[in-house]
């Protein structure tokens, strides 16, 4: 061969090559970002290979140097203190130097779903009072980042977006139910509160699962294989993982606020799985235990009988598989012809309620409704004892929506009777009741709540 063509090839090579000029970070990084306090929390990013990479840090003055490796990443673990804030974080190599402004040091959530999360006080019919929330939206220590929606084949190393301080004009377009979330917080806690919203709407809980779990589930997999494509949502197994979350997994959160289910009734048989296996991937990735906290779907006029119910009971029946979670029940909030309740307020404090009390230790409150635990059959009647029922009672002169069944199957309506916090079920029907269905509908809108004024979730006793 000419001397010539081995010129011509190495040039070429050389141009296949990652060749950093200048330090470059992930978009999770820029002005106005939120750092998890009181943590060992990681900083990386890109430049020249063998590049040394200086890091200063102003909360402590600290000063850190990383070399970058043969692939032209580096990486820095570091500690951050207890909250506070404004901070700034420099980063320094060869020809380049960056300063991150305005940095908070504070609780750092994922908010995450389709489009009940998604939604904000601007979308379609908006949220309760949304003219009023939105002009009073102004909490500089919280911070908002939104996940530009994008899909992938592969896990991605970056995502487009950027830290913006909440005000009016932040606010009105970022998710209303994880604003809410954070002004509770941040309000009994007094520490800023970053916010990374990367919901999508109509998606079902495959598209943000990652490959390996349906590479070691079969059953999952095939079902994902199922799923029908739509006009506003992909639906290809692990594309929004690939695209919206892998980036971000090496940043440090406090936890997880999820609201999804809608997108997959029809496949309640395997939906519990998948979830649980969707948090575990998750919880893997970031190599956290962080707390999950879920929304279960709220009663809706869906053409297929007993979908939404399925999937409600699905939810309330994972939430003992999965630890350090808890799911808030919004039976109350519904409105059964449209899909988005408008009050999304209500939503935000009962997860940030539960985040208060099981993760933070800062609020003595019930956070739960009634959450089925067994039934007693007793001959003529059956006994039906709940979980989280202190003060039981129904908003109503009788209570509702509660079947019994006997021996061949068959549910009956029941009356109910409250007795020392336990509900009691008869029926002319059913000689002798075994089993107990309670909101066993699409809309069943239930009137049966604690002292906390929480409802309770429906169920099956089967």
């Amino acid at each position: 061969m000419k001397p010539k063509f081995f010129i011509v090839t190495f040039l070429l090579a050389l141009a296949c090559q990652p060749i950093w000029a200048k330090i470059e970070l992930p978009n999770i990084f820029s002005d106005n970002m939120v750092i998890q306090r009181n943590d060992k929390v990681l900083l990386w990013g890109w430049a020249d290979t063998g590049e040394e990479v200086t890091v200063l840090t102003s909360w402590d003055n600290k000063e850190y140097k990383v070399k970058t490796t043969i692939n032209a990443k580096w990486n820095l673990e570091i500690n951050t203190p207890e909250a506070g804030g404004p901070y700034e974080i420099n980063f320094k190599g060869n020809d380049t130097e960056i300063v991150l402004k305005n940095i908070m040091i504070g609780e750092v959530w994922l908010a995450s779903g389709q489009s009940n999360m998604q939604w904000s006080a601007t979308t379609d019919k908006g949220i309760d009072n949304a003219e009023e929330e939105i002009k009073n939206a102004n909490y500089p220590n919280i911070r908002f980042f939104t996940i530009a929606r994008r899909t992938s084949d592969y896990p991605q190393d970056n995502i487009p977006g950027t830290w913006e301080v909440c005000a009016p004009e932040t606010m009105k377009d970022f998710s209303a139910v994880a604003y809410f979330f954070a002004r509770r917080l941040q309000g009994e806690l007094n520490v800023p509160i970053g916010l990374i919203d990367n919901a999508w709407g109509g998606t079902p809980a495959e598209v943000w699962t990652p490959k390996s779990v349906f590479d070691e589930n079969e059953d999952l997999k095939t079902s994902a294989e199922s799923v029908e494509e739509t006009q506003w949502s992909p639906v290809s197994p692990s594309h929004l993982y690939n695209g919206m979350v892998h980036a971000i997994t090496p940043f440090k959160i406090a936890g997880t606020i999820w609201y999804q289910g809608e997108s997959n009734r029809g496949r309640s048989d395997v939906y519990g799985k998948l979830f649980s296996e969707m948090v575990g991937s998750w919880r893997d990735a970031w190599d956290s235990e962080f707390p999950f906290y879920y929304v279960q779907i709220a009663p809706f006029n869906y053409k297929e009988p007993e979908q939404g119910v399925l999937i409600r009971d699905a939810q309330r029946r994972v939430l003992k598989t999965i630890p350090n979670s808890g799911m808030v029940v919004v039976s109350d909030i519904a409105t059964i012809d449209n899909i988005h309740p408008t009050n999304k307020q209500d939503v935000g404090l009962r997860l940030a309620n539960l985040a208060l009390k099981e993760t933070y230790n800062s609020f003595e409150g019930e956070v739960y409704g009634p959450l089925f635990k067994e039934v007693h059959p007793q001959g003529k009647k059956i006994e039906v004892i709940f979980d989280h029922s202190a003060g039981l009672m129904s908003k109503g002169k009788k209570v509702t929506h509660f079947e019994v069944a006997g021996a061949d199957g068959t549910y009956h309506p029941a009356k109910a009777i409250i007795k020392n916090d336990k509900v009691i079920l008869s029926s002319k029907e059913v000689k002798e009741p075994l089993n107990v269905r309670f909101a066993w509908d699409n809309i069943a809108e239930p009137n049966l709540f604690n002292a906390a004024g929480l409802p309770a979730s429906s169920f099956k006793s089967e």
